[in-house]
């Protein structure tokens, strides 16, 4: 599969409320963030989940959105400042050597990689990067869109990942998606 980012303008139609319908964030993520967690939002698009999750986790909590595109981090702050939870998010530019998150290893108590993960050009250093970065006790949630990601390369996306050290925990049911919750072993 040629791996390739979405293009920004795609992150209104991601970030629409018509899409909570199908992909409602307090069903899918409510069960995994407690107050005073921090969160890792891998590929935010234009805060598809990132307000929520924010608001999971609280005023002592704190959520990390990582992109490539600097569009979707700019869309994640005006969106974070409108919301009045800019003071619990903070954005960062992914760039290729992985510096970004040189000073949250060990500090993530859950990670999203939400219909993103496809787009990356090396699963294995994405999950080796996430992995360090995860807490003891922490929680990885990979989802990838089933009309865009075969069966045979989620397969192989998540053996990816076992290979690098995490094991399945849960495979939650989300609609019109292949989803696994994985923890480091």
């Amino acid at each position: 599969m040629a791996h390739h980012v979405c293009h920004w303008w795609i992150g209104y139609f991601l970030a629409s409320p018509i899409r909570r319908l199908v992909h409602n964030p307090r069903t899918i993520l409510a069960p995994y963030i407690r107050p005073g967690m921090t969160v890792l939002d891998l590929g935010p698009g234009m805060a598809t989940f990132t307000l929520d999750l924010a608001r999971f986790a609280g005023p002592t909590g704190r959520v990390i959105a990582a992109d490539v595109q600097v569009h979707m981090l700019a869309q994640v702050e005006k969106r974070a400042a409108k919301a009045g939870l800019l003071h619990r998010i903070e954005t960062r530019l992914v760039g290729n050597n992985g510096s970004w998150a040189g000073d949250l290893a060990g500090k993530i108590d859950f990670a999203l990689a939400f219909y993103m993960v496809h787009e990356v050009p090396d699963a294995r250093a994405f999950f080796t990067l996430v992995r360090s970065t995860i807490a003891p006790g922490g929680k990885l949630l990979v989802v990838e869109p089933k009309f865009h990601v075969s069966a045979r390369a989620y397969a192989d996306t998540i053996d990816t990942a076992r290979q690098i050290g995490f094991e399945i925990v849960d495979s939650p049911r989300i609609p019109r998606s292949r989803s696994v919750l994985l923890a480091p072993r």
